[in-house]
């Protein structure tokens, strides 16, 4: 089953929600899209001690791959700002997993699709 880009961003939309951003006030909400057609969701949670807040994008990951996911189609991000590309580190982390992902965010009220290979030309990767 395919989940329209339009419908992924709704999702992630939705998802916003649910994010725990006391200290910046600027909450995320993701939505992964997986190969099999199931929907992982994410949102960022701050901590006091910054370093171990995390992305709405990595939380949506680790959901989804500690239930035994390792297919990735597509994930949507939503920050309710002009436009909101997931940060270097999410995109590192994606790249582990799906460097041929598709990323939805939203600019100027339209939706843009772009491979993560765009957005992170040159990944940092080890032989496996």
């Amino acid at each position: 089953m395919d989940i329209s880009n339009e419908k992924l961003y709704e999702i992630a939309e939705g998802a916003r929600a649910n994010a725990y951003a006391p200290f910046s006030g600027f909450c995320v909400g993701a939505a992964l899209l997986t190969d099999d057609g199931e929907v992982y969701t994410g949102v960022n949670i701050e901590n006091s001690s910054y370093g171990a807040t995390i992305c709405a994008e990595r939380v949506a990951f680790v959901k989804a791959i500690s239930e035994g996911k390792r297919g990735f189609r597509k994930i949507a991000v939503s920050a309710g700002a002009e436009e909101s590309i997931p940060c270097g580190i999410c995109r590192q982390f994606m790249y582990e997993f799906s460097p041929e992902i598709e990323v939805i965010t939203k600019a100027a009220g339209e939706l843009k699709v772009r491979p993560l290979t765009e957005l992170l030309p040159e990944a940092f990767v080890l032989d496996k």
